[in-house]
This record gives C-alpha cells, structure tokens and sequence, in this order.
C-alpha cells in the first residue's frame, strides 16, 4: 500500500512500511526512510506503481486547465478538491486523477485559496483579475529586463534608459528593472555600475559626470535662482553720504563677488587713515524676502576650478560687487593711525565709496613683493597706500603673536582652466598681498565682533579653542588667530553668516532694534546648518581639485614624477595639491622625497596607480 501526503506544503509519495494509526513509516521511491503522522496522509492507493505514480500526475495536470476549473467550483464555498475533481472528471478520481486535481490546486494560488488539509476556496473575481493582471506585468518586465541585459551586454544604452541616467547614476531605485538589469550584467562582467555606463556612452564628461552628482545631491531644484523680486541697485541708497577716499580691491583674476577694499587717506603729524570697506548687499536683501531664503538655502558660495555656484545670484552680485568706477554702498570701518602705525581710534560707518580700481593678484604681484619691499619703493599707482598697509598688516601679525613667517612653507594652489586647458600655479602663502588683505580682514571682523559685544548685539562668532572650531553666537577667543572674539562680516555675497551679522552692525550703526536675538530661530538654523554646508561645499572643492590635478597628469603626460612623504604611505606630489597612497613604498621618514611612476589614471574614480621607483637626494 501506498500513501500520497502533504509535507511542508509539498506533495509527496510513499511506501507503507509500517501503520501504528497516528504515524506511519514509509519508504520514498529513491529509497530513503522517513515516519510521517496520519493526519498528513491524503489518500492512499495501490496502482499505478510508486515509481510511475507522480509521472501520470504529471501528464493530467498538463491538460488541466486553472480558469476552467476555477469557473467549475463554487464559487462563494470552500470545497474538497476530491470533489472538484469528480465533477470535472465525471465519476469518483481515481487516485491520479485525485492527485492531479490537488497539484493543480496547490500550483495555482491565485486561483484557489488554501483553507485547510486538502480544502479550498475559489479567488474572488476581482482579486483573480488583479492577481492575472499583476502577474502578466512581472512576465512583461522579466521580457524588458531581459531584452535591456542583451544591450547592456552589448555596451548599448538601451533608450528608455536616458530620461533615467541621473537617477541610475546618482540615486538609483534598486526596485526597477532598469537597476535589476545593470546590477544583473554588472556581476556578470565583473564591472561597477558607473564603468558600465561608461561604457556605454551614458557618462560623455567625466567632469560633468562629478559636477551633476554634486548638484544632484545639494541643489536638487538645480542652481538656478527662478524669479525673485527687484530690489534696490547700488546706486538707489540716496540717502547714505559718499566718502571722499580713493578706495582699491585686491582680488585674484576670477573674482567677481568683490566684497572688500581698503582706502589710506593721510592725517596731520604723519599718522593716516585706514578704511576698509565691506561691500553692504544686506542694505537691499530683506529679511525673509524670496531673495533672503535663497541665500540661506545656500548658506555659501560653491567654489572649484573653472567654476563657482553663487549664493546670491548675478544680478545681485552686480548691484553690490565693489567694480572699480562706481559708487558703491559700503559698511566702512576707519583706522587712524599714528606714525608708529599704533591705532589711535575706530569709527564705523555705512556709507557710499568711488572704487578708483579694481587690482588683481597677476599683475600687482611683480610690483609689490618680498623683493621689492625690501627695496624700500616700488612703481606703482597705489605704491605708497600698499607699503603703509604692508607695515600695519606686519605690525598687526605681531600683536597678534603669530611669527611673520608662520605661513612661508605652506604653499596655495590656483587652477585656470580655459578650453578643458589646465594650469596649476604655486604661490607661497604669505606674501606681502597676502598678509595685508589677510590681516586687514582679521582686523574688520575682530573688531566688529567686539562693536556687536559691547552693544548687546546678538552676532555669530568664530571661536577656536584646543584646535577646535565652532560658531556660537556668545563671543569667545579664536587661539589660532590669537584674538579675543572674531566675526565673519567681510563676506556678505559670498557668505550667509555674513550677511545676516552685517544686518546686525547696520542696526548699530543705526541704533535700530537687530533683526536677530540670541533665540531667533533663523539666526540659529542658519548657524548650525553653515557649518555642515561650509563642510560639504570645501570638501566638493577638494574632490574637484584632486580631479583636475588628475586631467593635468594626463594633458601634460607625466608618467614620473617626485612626491613627498607624509607619512607610512602616504605621499604629496611636487607642484600640484595631490595626495595619495603609494603601496609599494617602502618604510620611510616623513618629508622624504622620492621618485614615482604612474599608471591607471582613472577621472571617474578620481584615483591612479602610483609605484614607489627610488628615494630621492634633497
């Protein structure tokens, strides 16, 4: 006697070797031996054979049809499938027929619900057509999956792909078939995704491919500033008095948001006057205004080589920008200085200056350097103002305790690029541009950090304690600068903290309520999320940075190339800010110099191979 039975969902035949009423054990076709309770068993037979039993099973439900019977059953019942399968059959089963009908039953759950130990239930209607409809659609989307695999593996892009590629690209769904696909063929050659679409010429600019990503992530309504309202040019503040100085700016090349420039104007007894003017776009950006929350979405200007995403967008850029030849709105604070270039006295003011021009780091750097300085006079049409603000900028260094050569190892890199063209220029930090603007704008915004503190103005201040930077709005000391309390104020285009403590000092100066308290919601959103955007944007700016020193190495075609040790493996090519690890170099003393050869360059992975070659004399 043979038994047919149900076990963990499946069916099963078997062999009676032994009936104890609740258990039977049973000998399966291969052989193998097993104890089974009686309430699995679901009938049992002695013909057909056990070896030729589930091969005829097999043959009747092949011809059975799910949608015949499922319009055959009740339909609002349960029902034994043993009598389901006499009024399809036409007379008792017999035990294959019976046996079928279960299989069918069983391998057909949108049809017919389990209900219990061979009992079931007819799918209503409308779950049957949802159920028929939905399965319909996973067979349409197996045939698209496969059919974008054959591209795919073709290097192809199949079409409906492109409208996709930034979200294939950036912020995949891994639930589409578009996704399946790629990972499919992915595994399958042994590629990323982002190689493969490479490859199959989604990716055309490897910069793009990085700039977009960015964009994608931190601008997602894109870098565009829509519509946003009018408001008041440079020339539209009637009321601010001019002042009658001779102003310049001292910006490199590609500078367009010029927000600072300093005026010497000469006083009895051979002291002066030092203003440094802040360019003032917080006289004609109104709190909360569609103009203001763009800005403070942004929270900062998004710099990189060749490129920059703005805070605030052109037009408004070029009411404010300090241009040479115009009247510009500033806020102003005045130095004079006595003869030992000790400052005397302080006065802020908001008011208009005459831009006489407009310098650039390139062409004022062959007149005023080390060497010339040292020469005690130097051609120029600002020569005289340059050497005065050159002694108070050393003067200044020194009070603040910092060594006048603090910064002469450290070396700054500027990029330009023209036509995918790139050049990577060194200059040493530290030099005589660099320390007067540097220290005049330690000055500025010292100083009105102590203006907004000593009238009871909420502000937001920069403090650096045990190596640690953080943004407070109470005024602490700044250890790395060596002051007592530090401000940003003297980057309002460029900046959102700024900006809204420029609108602080304007309400000082004009002895107004602030705009901001110390609860003011705004001001510490603002606060806190300046500090992960600044984060995020500098460490973009040196993603890029590290891309274009990678596009340099292949326009230039440098295979070899001398690197200094930083530590274990880690090591920084000469002339271009690239750091990488290197292997195979061996065990070395830090600033050891050494020679590397170079290979793999990869722009979207933004890495190389480099292998160590030989040490190098200093």
């Amino acid at each position: 006697m043979n038994v047919f039975y149900e076990e963990a969902g499946t069916f099963k035949v078997g062999a009676i070797l032994a009936d104890n009423n609740t258990s039977l054990q049973i000998e399966a076709v291969h052989g193998k031996r097993s104890k089974i309770k009686a309430t699995s068993v679901l009938f049992r037979f002695d013909a057909p054979p056990l070896s030729e039993f589930m091969n005829h099973v097999q043959e009747i439900v092949d011809e059975l049809d799910p949608d015949f019977l499922w319009e055959c059953c009740a339909q609002d019942t349960e029902f034994a499938s043993d009598t389901l399968a006499a009024d399809y059959f036409g007379h008792t089963p017999n035990p294959v027929e019976a046996a079928a009908t279960l299989l069918l039953l069983q391998n057909a759950p949108m049809y017919f619900y389990k209900k219990g130990h061979g009992r079931y239930k007819a799918a209503p209607p409308d779950a049957l057509k949802a159920a028929l409809a939905g399965q319909e659609k996973k067979r349409l989307q197996a045939a698209q999956q496969a059919c974008y695999m054959e591209q795919l593996n073709q290097f192809v892009l199949p079409e409906e792909f492109k409208p996709r590629i930034p979200n294939l690209l950036y912020k995949p769904d891994k639930n589409t078939i578009e996704w399946k696909a790629l990972e499919a063929v992915c595994t399958e050659k042994k590629l990323t995704v982002i190689k493969l679409m490479e490859k199959c010429g989604a990716i055309p600019s490897s910069h793009d491919y990085h700039f977009n990503q960015f964009v994608w992530e931190h601008f997602p309504e894109g870098i565009g500033f829509g519509e946003l309202e009018p408001h008041p040019a440079a020339n539209d503040f009637p009321g601010l008095p001019a002042a009658d100085v001779v102003a310049f700016s001292i910006d490199d090349a590609s500078t367009t948001e010029i927000d600072d420039a300093f005026s010497v104007t000469p006083l009895a007894f051979g002291s002066f006057r030092i203003g440094i003017h802040i360019a003032a776009p917080a006289l004609g950006i109104d709190p909360e205004s569609t103009l203001d929350k763009a800005a403070s979405s942004r929270l900062s200007t998004v710099y990189l080589p060749g490129n920059k995403i703005t805070m605030l967008p052109d037009v408004t850029i070029n009411h404010f920008t300090l241009a040479e030849n115009r009247l510009c709105p500033v806020l102003s604070l005045y130095l004079d200085v006595a003869d030992d270039f000790t400052v005397t006295a302080t006065e802020s003011r908001i008011e208009k200056i005459k831009i006489a021009a407009n310098l650039r780091h390139n062409s004022l750097e062959p007149y005023f350097n080390e060497a010339t300085l040292s020469k005690g006079d130097f051609e120029h049409t600002f020569s005289k103002e340059l050497s005065l603000l050159w002694k108070f900028a050393c003067k200044m260094e020194n009070q603040r305790g910092k060594a006048s050569d603090t910064n002469n190892d450290k070396v700054d890199y500027s990029f330009e690029i023209n036509n995918d063209h790139i050049t990577i220029s060194e200059r040493r930090r530290g030099s005589p541009i660099d320390k007067v603007v540097s220290e005049l704008m330690i000055y500025v915004n010292t100083e009105w950090g102590k203006q907004l503190t000593d009238a009871g103005i909420t502000g937001i201040f920069r403090s650096q304690a045990n190596g640690k930077v953080k943004m407070s709005t109470s005024p602490a000391p700044h250890q790395g600068l060596g002051v007592s309390q530090y401000a940003w104020s003297s980057s309002p285009m460029r900046r959102y903290v700024d900006l809204i403590n420029q609108r602080q000092l304007i309400a000082m100066l004009r002895a107004e309520p602030p705009h901001y308290t110390k609860e003011s919601t705004s001001l510490l959103i603002a606060m806190r999320d300046f500090e992960t955007a600044y984060g995020i944007y500098s460490e973009f700016q040196r993603a890029m940075e590290r891309y274009w020193c990678l596009r340099w190495l292949l326009q230039e075609k440098i295979q070899i190339i001398n690197a200094q040790v930083i530590k274990e493996n880690l090591v920084k090519f000469d002339h271009i800010p690239f750091v990488t690890r290197v292997p195979s170099l061996p065990e070395m003393a830090p600033n050891t110099y050494v020679k590397l050869k170079l290979s793999e360059v990869d722009l979207l992975e933004r890495s190389l191979h480099a292998e160590f070659l030989q040490k190098q004399d200093t």
